[in-house]
């Protein structure tokens, strides 16, 4: 971060910009740095490294769950006293998981990790929305994004390292130092703002909404419940999302308006977005086991390799609207979407003995077309938003970013489950099959949701120039 990306401020706004900022990369940092270490999590836990995907589930679900409410909280009890115990809640969250002895009790703390991270960006971005001048608005999330770039781009390398020379709990431990100085500084910097005008919050909404995420994510985990169980779960999880939007076409303030709906590029980005995300989220699970499990990477080496899947989507962003503007978003999303379900499909491809050219020239292409990907849904789900929608309608885009993360990766661990009931795990070869055939699957799913794009209207070409990228979620 250079200070010349900062909007010209006095000292304690410039403060609470680095501040929020810091709890932003805390934030996307700890959503990468645990995949490279799964492995030897496993290992230490008396797990198969193949079922640890609750792990990284547990996390973003919780995430999902509390995005929607996060805005009435922070107006409620003061974005102060929120952003504070956000800090506390990861960082306590942070030493559970440090202190597990089984697999369970690490989901459980990952839980209350999440608790925390859900909160860190939008109180942070709801106390820039009211401290920083309109018009220094858009240049102050920039500054604050930055982060979200460089956390994907540092967790997977660090996480190995952390593994190799010292052990799994130091991932979580390096959080406690900066939760510490976090706490300090939010009591010092970050203004006590709560809302105008308190609304009801929707509590039997939420917890329709809530329960129904839940559910749903679990059955596509599998948690270990026989196959009518598994049923049972998923049927009452999509009976509670349908019961939701059932009530809220009915009470005057919903958590989610039905009438956001009614914005065709918005409902078409958001299904876009669950569906297309379900397959692409897995990769930063799915590729640090295959190398380390299958093709017998270090730690380290593996958390290297995911470096070309940051870098070029970095490299990728100046890009995107160029594309954009010039064959607009559907021709855009349909083809892109394609791409990015070939590219991982590929991976199935992959064995030992091959180059090491190949297989970046792999990441680096799935890291390109994902991040076009993530820049093109977003800009299409929010831009015809007008002002009374905006702040609705960011919240349900990222609530659903954080769901499909979730339910893919708890999709990807039960097709890698099912395909190793098929291959066997005894020899590394039998599990490279299992990932090759997951990889092939979840390629499908991704160019399956192609499909969808389709149905945006052709004319749609340019993004907004004034609306920016949901920051964080790609």
């Amino acid at each position: 971060m250079t200070s010349e990306a900062e909007p010209s401020a006095h000292p304690v706004r410039k403060s609470l910009l680095w501040l929020v900022a810091v709890g932003f990369f805390m934030q996307t940092l700890d959503a990468t740095i645990i995949n490279t270490a799964l492995p030897a999590m496993a290992a230490s836990l008396g797990e198969s490294p193949l079922r640890m995907q609750s792990v990284v589930v547990a996390y973003a679900l919780t995430m999902a769950m509390l995005i929607p409410a996060s805005g009435w909280i922070a107006d409620r009890f003061g974005t102060r006293r929120i952003f504070f115990s956000a800090i506390v809640l990861f960082a306590l969250g942070s030493v559970l998981c440090a202190l597990s002895h089984s697999l369970g009790q690490l989901v459980a703390a990952r839980v209350v990790q999440g608790l925390g991270g859900a909160l860190l960006l939008p109180v942070g971005r709801l106390s820039l929305l009211r401290t920083v001048p309109r018009g220094e608005f858009l240049q102050a999330m920039s500054f604050v994004a930055i982060p979200g770039l460089i956390g994907p781009l540092l967790g997977p390398t660090l996480g190995g390292w952390l593994v190799q020379y010292a052990s799994w709990h130091w991932i979580f431990l390096i959080n406690v130092p900066v939760g510490l100085a976090g706490c300090i500084a939010t009591l010092k910097y970050m203004p006590d703002l709560r809302g105008v005008v308190q609304k009801r919050f929707d509590s039997v909404g939420y917890a329709m909404l809530a329960f129904g995420m839940v559910a749903i994510s679990l059955s596509l985990d599998g948690v270990g419940l026989r196959q009518g169980g598994v049923m049972v779960v998923l049927i009452f999880g999509f009976a509670s999302i349908v019961a939701y939007w059932l009530r809220a076409a009915r009470i005057p303030e919903p958590l989610f308006a039905p009438s956001l709906f009614h914005v065709p590029t918005l409902s078409i980005g958001l299904i876009g977005n669950l569906f297309s995300r379900l397959g692409s989220s897995c990769m930063p699970f799915l590729v640090p086991l295959l190398l380390q499990v299958s093709m017998g990477y270090s730690p380290v080496r593996a958390g290297l390799m995911m470096l070309p899947i940051a870098l070029a989507g970095m490299a990728m962003k100046r890009f995107a609207t160029p594309l954009i503007t010039r064959h607009g978003y559907r021709k855009v999303l349909v083809v892109n979407t394609i791409l990015v379900g070939c590219t991982m499909a590929s991976f199935g491809l992959t064995a030992p003995g091959q180059p090491m050219a190949l297989h970046v020239l792999q990441l680096l292409a799935f890291g390109a077309v994902n991040s076009l990907q993530f820049t093109a849904m977003n800009t299409i789900t929010l831009k015809d938003l007008d002002g009374s929608m905006a702040s609705s309608g960011n919240s349900l885009l990222s609530m659903v970013q954080m769901l499909a993360m979730s339910m893919g990766v708890a999709a990807a661990g039960a097709v890698l489950a099912g395909y190793n009931g098929i291959f066997g795990t005894d020899t590394p070869a039998h599990t490279l099959d299992a990932f090759q055939a997951t990889f092939a699957s979840m390629g499908l799913i991704t160019v399956a949701s192609a499909l969808i794009f389709w149905h945006l209207p052709s004319e749609v070409r340019a993004p907004h120039p004034a609306q920016p990228e949901v920051s964080g979620q790609g």
